[in-house]
């Protein structure tokens, strides 16, 4: 089973503004493709992350996400990771809170160097168990 860090964690979600999601037609939702957002997570996982927009997000979405680890979770500096992830689930919210929306994480680059072994590590552990 995979375990999720809940982290409340500063995110900018980035759509793909060349890349049209499977579920939706060329040139539809073009405002949202086009956008930046800037979130929280709810939780993170080696494979996936749960974060809030105010905008739903078809499945299949393809999108950036990046977000800093602060250093009382890396043990040393912040460390900045930037995911390429994939819309896999949306949940619908109550009236007036923000859409739940759930990213498989497809690949990841990390933005800063020195971060703690360890951390990493054990992140890189949870993706291959």
């Amino acid at each position: 089973m995979m375990r999720r860090f809940d982290m409340r964690l500063p995110a900018i979600v980035r759509l793909n503004p060349v890349a049209a999601s499977p579920n939706s037609n060329e040139g539809q939702n073009n405002e949202v493709q086009n956008s930046e957002f800037h979130t929280e997570t709810q939780n993170v996982s080696a494979r996936g992350v749960f974060f809030y927009l105010d905008k739903p997000l078809p499945a299949g979405t393809p999108c950036e996400v990046t977000l800093t680890f602060p250093p009382h979770i890396t043990l040393t500096d912040a460390v900045r990771v930037r995911f390429t992830a994939r819309v896999i689930r949306v949940e619908s919210p109550l009236p007036s809170q923000r859409i739940g929306t759930a990213a498989m994480i497809e690949d990841y680059e990390f933005l800063r160097s020195g971060g703690s072994p360890d951390f990493f590590s054990a992140l890189q552990r949870e993706a291959e168990n």
